[in-house]
């Protein structure tokens, strides 16, 4: 890397692979990407969900000196990666020195947020369908016919009131699961259609 005072004051540098800080952490540094690129993950009932993959000009970990909470994810150096770090008053004096760069982070905070919001949303929508598939998977399984089949109805209610969620995200689920060709339905009976799909979605979330 080119010689950079600010590098040789603040610079670390990071080799692939090693987690930079973890969701949960007490953290009291936030980093600017100078070459390289970082995963950002979080975990979602058990399972890592990958978030993002910031690369150079990028920065991570503000909030925790920003709102001082904990880590809200997980970041994972890709490869070799160089970052600046600044505690707390190193950014407040990067920032009250150059307007341009608290602009830059401030537009930087609020797409990141509004990126992040949507993807949560998208991985907890993600999340209840595979459950509701695996349950749906077990209730296939329990019956004793070559061809099981299942009341719609009976089965919205009954996951509903397992998953703690309203009816109609259960039924919403169902029709998607219908019309990726895993399940059947025909009146009001659901069969499975593809089991080889099903079972995939089920071995996801039951190991």
């Amino acid at each position: 890397m080119v010689e950079n005072p600010l590098f040789e004051k603040y610079g670390q540098t990071i080799e692939n692979g090693k987690v930079i800080f973890r969701e949960g952490d007490l953290g009291d540094r936030m980093y600017i990407i100078q070459d390289g690129a970082v995963r950002i993950s979080k975990n979602i009932d058990g399972r890592e969900y990958k978030l993002a993959e910031l690369t150079k000009g990028e920065f991570l970990g503000e909030m925790a000196i920003v709102s001082r909470i904990r880590r809200t994810a997980t970041a994972t150096a890709v490869g070799s990666v160089q970052l600046l770090a600044f505690d707390r008053a190193g950014f407040q004096g990067m920032i009250e020195k150059n307007a341009k760069i608290a602009m830059n982070v401030i537009d930087r905070l609020c797409k990141r947020l509004q990126r992040t919001n949507s993807q949560l949303q998208d991985l907890v929508r993600q999340n209840v369908r595979s459950h509701i598939a695996l349950i749906l998977y077990y209730k296939f399984i329990e019956k004793p016919n070559e061809e099981p089949s299942l009341s719609r109805d009976r089965a919205v209610e009954d996951i509903a009131r397992h998953l703690g969620v309203p009816a109609a995200t259960v039924s919403t689920a169902i029709t998607e699961l219908v019309d990726a060709g895993v399940i059947h339905l025909q009146g009001n009976a659901l069969r499975i259609k593809n089991r080889d799909s099903i079972t995939a979605l089920a071995e996801q979330l039951g190991g």
